[in-house]
């Protein structure tokens, strides 16, 4: 099974390099991490993948939670963006594990705009992505999972907006070398993106030399459809028992987008007494043109009953030149 995984690997990078347009795809919202735990170590979680978020980083570890559990999680970003995510999962037991999860990132109100009006027309438009995602997935064997989502995307600005219909794919591994683990994912396999709506619609003159033309034709702008973001991660993880209260998760993820250059992310979590933890971890690691960097973090956990349970996570991330953004999540388990 081990190198059946390891084959099923090489397929996917072989493909996904071949599909390489650096710098030319749409949807880029759907590449930004989810939850502040994940973000704290680095993105380095797809080998993790053993909360709620696995939902986004690798469906495959939803299988193994055997819980009920929500989250919801809000990022503010630069240039006063928000950035939320809520998702829902339910174990069926033998059945496997369904979840649910939407994905809202709002650009905030911006004013119009023209040559002749460079202060503002006082009308206003608004811009913002979405992704909802639908989850399944199943262990094959006590050491063996498989997941996936199929996900609608939007995009819109203004009166024009464009969608498409995608697919995520994920492996989880536990091997019987010292408790190591091993995940791959392949993310936003799907349609392309273009651009339509009324606000394309243009007043033209087909010949602007020959005098007496009608120049108020109406026409309509056609613009280029663009892949999705598709992502291929590849990642190692291990826990390290200190002693009966203290547990160290160590991470390391190697990442092939088809829009940039390959990177590695790697994390660490500290948890003192399944109640606190403190969490580290640097992102695109020998990349040469990422703002990325140090992220940061800490979580605290609190059992009201035996099957009800409460966790607060916050996260930040270093983004260079950019500043940095705060990330914080609240969820149950049940």
């Amino acid at each position: 099974m081990f190198r059946n995984l390891i084959s099923i690997s090489a397929i996917v990078v072989s493909v996904a390099m071949s599909q390489t347009k650096v710098g030319s795809t749409a949807a880029p919202f759907l590449t930004m991490g989810i939850g502040p735990r994940a973000i704290a170590m680095g993105g380095a979680f797809v080998a993790t993948a053993d909360d709620i978020t696995a939902l986004y980083w690798n469906p495959a570890g939803a299988a193994r939670m055997g819980t009920n559990s929500a989250l919801f999680s809000h990022t503010r970003w630069f240039a006063d963006i928000t950035y939320n995510w809520v998702g829902v999962l339910v174990s069926l037991d033998q059945l496997g594990t369904v979840g649910l999860s939407l994905t809202y990132l709002d650009y905030g109100e911006m004013e119009v705009t023209t040559l002749r009006e460079q202060e503002g027309t006082g009308e206003f438009f608004s811009a913002h992505d979405l992704s909802a995602s639908l989850t399944y997935a199943y262990n094959l064997t006590d050491r063996f999972s498989l997941g996936g989502n199929i996900k609608y995307i939007s995009q819109k600005i203004w009166n024009t907006s464009a969608d498409a219909i995608a697919i995520d794919l994920g492996t989880l591994f536990h091997s019987e070398i010292s408790g190591l683990r091993i995940g791959a994912t392949i993310s936003n396999f799907g349609t392309n993106m273009q651009l339509d709506g009324k606000d394309l619609f243009v007043l033209h003159d087909i010949n602007s030399i020959i005098s007496g033309n009608n120049d108020q034709i109406l026409s309509k702008l056609r613009t280029d459809a663009y892949p999705l973001p598709l992502m291929f991660r590849i990642g190692l993880a291990k826990d390290v028992a200190l002693s009966s209260t203290n547990r160290i998760t160590v991470g390391v993820d190697a990442q092939h987008p088809n829009d940039n250059e390959e990177s590695l992310n790697a994390g660490i979590e500290y948890i003192f007494n399944n109640i606190l933890s403190l969490r580290a971890g640097y992102k695109s690691l020998f990349s040469t043109n990422a703002e990325e960097g140090i992220t940061l973090g800490l979580g605290i956990k609190h059992r009201f009953s035996s099957n009800f349970l409460i966790n607060v996570d916050y996260a930040y991330q270093d983004y260079g030149v950019l500043d940095f953004t705060q990330h914080i999540a609240v969820g149950v388990i049940f």
